[in-house]
C-alpha cells in the first residue's frame, strides 16, 4: 500500500479520496468564508494545504502522475495540491493552456501562473499565446508572463511596443487584465531607466488604480507611486 504521512504523522493511503478527505478534515467555515469573498470556494489554511501537499512522499515521476489526478477532481482545494506537488517542466503547451482555461479560481489560476507557467521551458510559447486571448483570465495570465520576462528576460520583449499597448488598451481593460497589464507597466518602469519617464506618464495620463485602498506601510499599485519607491528601494540597496 502507498502511504502518504499526514500533517499529524500519522499515515494514510495515497488516492485521491484520501487526500480530500484530509482536506476536508481542515476545512475551517470562517476561512471559507473569507475566501468566498474574493473567488475562492475552500475554506483551508493554505500552510495546512502546504503541509498536505509535502506530505506526498512519491518519486517525481508517480509524483506529477498523481498531481494530474488530483487536478481532474475539479475541486479548488485539491487542485491546489496538484500544482504544488506536480512537475511544472513535463506539461506541454496544450495541457497547460486546458488548465488555466480550467482553473477560474483566482488561487488556483495564481499559482498555475506562478508556480507552474513560470517554470515551463513553453513560457514564450505561452506568453504569445495568452496575451491576446479574448478571455481576460487568459490574457491576464498572458500578461503575468510578461511581466516576469520584463525582470529576468526583457531581451525578447518590444518593451516600448508593450507601452503602447498599455497606453491605447489598460483604462478600459477588465479588472483581472487590466491589473496585469498595470503590473507589466510598473515592471518597465521599475526596471528599464531609459523607458522609466514614459512608463510614469503613462500611468499618470490613465490613472488606473491611483484611488485603490492601499493599507499603511504597503505600496500602492498605482504606476507612478509604485515605480517611484521601488527604484528608490533599489538605489537604497545600492548604495
Amino acid at each position: 500500500m502507498v502511504t502518504m504521512a499526514t500533517t499529524a504523522q500519522t499515515e494514510i493511503q495515497l488516492t485521491v479520496e484520501a487526500v480530500q478527505a484530509e482536506l476536508a478534515s481542515l476545512e475551517d467555515a470562517k476561512m471559507r468564508a473569507a475566501n468566498e469573498q474574493r473567488g475562492d470556494d475552500h475554506g483551508v489554511n493554505l500552510t495546512k494545504l502546504r503541509g498536505v501537499a509535502k506530505a506526498v512522499k512519491l518519486p517525481p515521476a508517480p509524483r506529477h502522475d498523481f498531481a494530474l489526478e488530483l487536478w481532474a477532481t475539479g475541486d479548488t482545494a485539491t487542485r491546489l495540491v496538484a500544482l504544488l506537488i506536480c512537475s511544472p517542466k513535463r506539461f506541454g503547451v496544450g495541457e497547460l493552456d486546458a488548465m488555466i482555461r480550467a482553473g477560474r479560481a483566482p488561487k488556483v489560476h495564481d499559482w498555475l501562473v506562478n508556480y507552474v507557467a513560470k517554470k515551463s521551458p513553453h513560457l514564450e510559447e505561452l506568453r504569445e499565446l495568452w496575451a491576446e486571448d479574448p478571455d481576460q483570465l487568459v490574457a491576464a495570465a498572458g500578461w503575468d508572463l510578461i511581466s516576469h520576462q520584463v525582470y529576468k528576460n526583457p531581451e525578447v520583449l518590444d518593451l516600448s511596443a508593450l507601452l503602447n499597448t498599455i497606453e491605447a488598451r489598460m483604462k478600459d481593460a477588465p479588472k483581472d487584465l487590466q491589473w496585469s497589464m498595470n503590473n507589466t507597466l510598473a515592471a518597465i518602469g521599475i526596471e528599464n531607466a531609459e523607458l522609466r519617464e514614459r512608463a510614469m506618464a503613462i500611468g499618470e495620463h490613465l490613472e488606473v488604480l491611483k484611488d485603490y485602498p492601499t493599507p499603511p506601510n504597503c505600496t500602492s499599485p498605482f504606476a507612478p507611486i509604485w515605480i517611484t519607491e521601488i527604484v528608490r528601494r533599489n538605489e537604497e540597496r545600492a548604495n
